[in-house]
C-alpha cells in the first residue's frame, strides 16, 4: 500500500452501510440474464468475484422496473416481479457472501430502448426521434425509434414502477441500497435534458422543472424502502447516444441539480464523466465532482470516469469524492482493491470482452 492508495483502501459509510473500502463496480450493462429479465447463474459468478477480488461496493446494471415501457436491451435484467427478485437475489447473496456491499441500479430506458419484450413503442418526454444509432453490441440496429410523448398518466406508471422496483429489490432481493439512474440519456436523463424535452406542462421549461420527475421518483423510492436504505441517483451530463452533451446553463444548471438533489431525501449522488478529472465545463473550470462536492456538501459522492491510475482516484477525492467507481479497469482487474494491497500490476482493459455482444463472456468468471 502506498500513501497514493492508502485513502482509497479506507473504510467508508453510506447512511449507516459500513462499506470496507472506497472501491466500487460501476453500473454496466451485460445482457446476460434470460430472454425474460431473469438473473443467471453466470451474472451471480460474475458479480461475486468482484467482491471476491476486494470491492467494498458493487452496483448493479440497469434493472428495468415495469413490464410497460421501461426495458432497454434484450436480456436485460428486470426486477418488475417476485420471481425477478428472487432470481437477483442469487447474485446479491453471492456479492455479501464475500463481505461486498450491493447496490440495485434502476433503470428506465425512454426513448433508447432497443429491446423491450412488453411494447414496441418506447416513450419519452417528447416525441423526438434520439440522436445516434442503436448500440450493436446490446443487439441493437438502425436508428432509435421515435417514441411517444409520455401523459400524465404514463408519467404516473413510470414512476410506480420505480417504487415497486425499489420494494423488491431490497425486501426480496436482497440488495442493501438503491441507486436511481439519472444519468447517460436514459428516461430520466431524457426529461433533464433540455433538447429532449420540449414539455410546455410543469415537466418542462426550466432546468428545476425538468429534474422534477426525478425527485418525484426519488420521492416514491424514498416512501418505499424507508429512512434506513442507503438512496442515491447517478447523474452526467454526457449520454450512450450523445456523448459530449454539456448542460446548456454550465455551473448555473450544475448549482441548481445538485443543490436540490441534496434537500430531495438522497444520501448519495453517483457523478459519471468520461474523463471525471477533466472541467466539466470551460478550459480551467472545475470539475464536476468538485462542482457535486461545493453545492451538494451533504451528500456522499461517488465519482466515475477513468480514475483506474491511483494518481486521478487521489485527485477525485481531493475534489471531493467518497467512493471511486470504476467500470472498464473492473473488467479487466477484478481483484483491482486486491491488487493495490499487494503491490501487483494493474491490467490494461481489452475491449474484446465486450464485443461482438456485450454479454458475460466464459473468461470473466474467474480470478
Amino acid at each position: 500500500m502506498t500513501d497514493s492508495t492508502r485513502g482509497i483502501l479506507t473504510p467508508y459509510d453510506i447512511n449507516g452501510l459500513h462499506l470496507r473500502n472506497r472501491l466500487a463496480v460501476a453500473p454496466m450493462t451485460r445482457v446476460s440474464a434470460s430472454e425474460t429479465g431473469h438473473a443467471s447463474v453466470a451474472m451471480a459468478q460474475y458479480y461475486a468475484r468482484f467482491a471476491q477480488g476486494g470491492f467494498g461496493l458493487v452496483i448493479s446494471e440497469g434493472l428495468y422496473t415495469d413490464q410497460q415501457y421501461a426495458q432497454g436491451y434484450r436480456c436485460q435484467p428486470g426486477i418488475t416481479d417476485a420471481a425477478q427478485a428472487q432470481a437477483l437475489r442469487t447474485v446479491t447473496e453471492a456479492v455479501q457472501a464475500h463481505q461486498g456491499a450491493m447496490f440495485a441500479q434502476l433503470m428506465h430506458a425512454g426513448a433508447l430502448s432497443q429491446g423491450n419484450r412488453f411494447s414496441q413503442q418506447s416513450v419519452a418526454p417528447s416525441a423526438i426521434r434520439p440522436k445516434g444509432e442503436q448500440m450493436r453490441f446490446y443487439y441493437g440496429e438502425g436508428h432509435y425509434h421515435l417514441p411517444k410523448a409520455m401523459d400524465d398518466e404514463a408519467i404516473a406508471d413510470a414512476i410506480a414502477g420505480f417504487a415497486q422496483a425499489a420494494r423488491l429489490a431490497v425486501g426480496q432481493a436482497g440488495f442493501d441500497g438503491i441507486e436511481i439512474h439519472g444519468a447517460n440519456g436514459y428516461l430520466l436523463d431524457q426529461f433533464l435534458t433540455d433538447y429532449s424535452n420540449q414539455r410546455s406542462d410543469r415537466w418542462g421549461g426550466s432546468t428545476l422543472n425538468r429534474l422534477g420527475l426525478t425527485l418525484e421518483v426519488i420521492k416514491a423510492v424514498r416512501a418505499q424502502v424507508g429512512d434506513a436504505v442507503p438512496l442515491g441517483v447517478r447523474i452526467s451530463q454526457g449520454k450512450v447516444n450523445d456523448f459530449g452533451h454539456k448542460w446548456a446553463n454550465a455551473e448555473v444548471d450544475a448549482e441548481v441539480i445538485f443543490g436540490t438533489l441534496e434537500d430531495s431525501g438522497v444520501d448519495f449522488v453517483h457523478v459519471t464523466e468520461f474523463e471525471a478529472w477533466q472541467p466539466a465545463f470551460q478550459e480551467g473550470g472545475e470539475s464536476l465532482v468538485a462542482l457535486a462536492r461545493r453545492y451538494a456538501p451533504k451528500l456522499a459522492l461517488i465519482a466515475n470516469g477513468g480514475l483506474h491510475d491511483s494518481a486521478r482516484a487521489q485527485q477525485a477525492l481531493a475534489e471531493g469524492a467518497d467512493v471511486i467507481a470504476l467500470g472498464k479497469a473492473a473488467l479487466a482487474n477484478p481483484d483491482y482493491p486486491n491488487r493495490l494491497v499487494g503491490k501487483l500490476p494493474i491490467k490494461a482493459f481489452d475491449g474484446e470482452v465486450l464485443g461482438p455482444i456485450a454479454d458475460i463472456k466464459a473468461s470473466e468468471l474467474a480470478l
